[in-house]
C-alpha cells in the first residue's frame, strides 16, 4: 500500500472519529437536557424504521460491489442501487418529519419541546452525512462506469464503503438511542 493511500485512509477515519465525537456530544447533551425535565413523549414514526431497514439493506448490497471486481465485472449496478437507496433512505427520513408534525412534534417555535427538537437535529445532522455518502457514491458510480475500479485499485470504492458502511452503524446508533433512551 502507496503512502498516499494511507494516508488518504487515516484522513477518512480521522473524519469519522471527527463525526463519532459530534454524536457523541448531541447525545449526550440529549441525556442531560432529558434528566432536566419538561421532556414530552411520542413514538418514533415507522418511516425511520423504514428507513432502518433500507440503510442495512444499501449496506449488505454495497458488499458485492468488491466481488464484482473479483469477477471483473463493474460494480456500476451495485453503486447505482446502494444510491437509490440511499435517496428512499432520504425520502423515508423526510416522511417521518412529516408525521412528527402531524403529531404535534416541531422542531422549533410555538408547541415545540426539546424532545422533538433533538429528534430533528440528530435525524438531520445524520441526514446531512449521509449527503456526503451519496456524493461519494455518485463519484464511484462515474468511476466504475469509466472502468477506473479492478481488485488492484479499489481505493475510492473502498473509501465510499468504509464510509456508507460508518453511516449505516450510525444511524442504527441513532435510531436506537431515540427509540429507547
Amino acid at each position: 500500500m502507496s503512502v498516499n493511500i494511507k494516508a488518504i485512509k487515516q484522513l477518512l477515519w480521522i473524519g469519522i472519529g471527527s463525526i463519532c465525537m459530534f454524536f457523541a456530544g448531541l447525545t449526550s447533551a440529549y441525556i442531560v437536557r432529558k434528566a432536566e425535565g419538561n421532556w414530552m413523549s411520542f413514538e418514533i414514526p415507522d418511516p425511520f424504521i423504514y428507513s432502518t431497514v433500507v440503510i442495512i439493506i444499501s449496506s449488505i448490497v454495497l458488499t458485492f460491489a468488491k466481488s464484482k471486481l473479483k469477477q471483473e465485472a463493474s460494480p456500476f449496478k451495485i453503486i447505482l442501487t446502494v444510491f437509490i437507496l440511499g435517496i428512499i433512505f432520504t425520502a423515508l427520513q423526510v416522511n417521518g418529519w412529516k408525521e412528527l408534525t402531524n403529531q404535534g412534534v416541531f422542531l422549533t417555535g410555538e408547541g415545540s419541546n426539546a424532545a422533538g427538537s433533538f429528534l430533528y437535529i440528530l435525524t438531520l445532522a445524520h441526514l446531512v452525512h449521509l449527503v456526503g455518502g451519496l456524493v461519494a457514491l455518485l463519484f464511484s458510480s462515474v468511476s466504475a462506469v469509466k472502468g477506473k475500479y479492478s481488485l488492484e485499485n479499489s481505493i475510492g470504492l473502498d473509501l465510499t464503503s468504509t464510509y456508507w458502511h460508518f453511516l449505516g452503524i450510525l444511524w442504527l446508533y441513532l435510531f436506537f438511542f431515540l427509540k429507547y433512551v
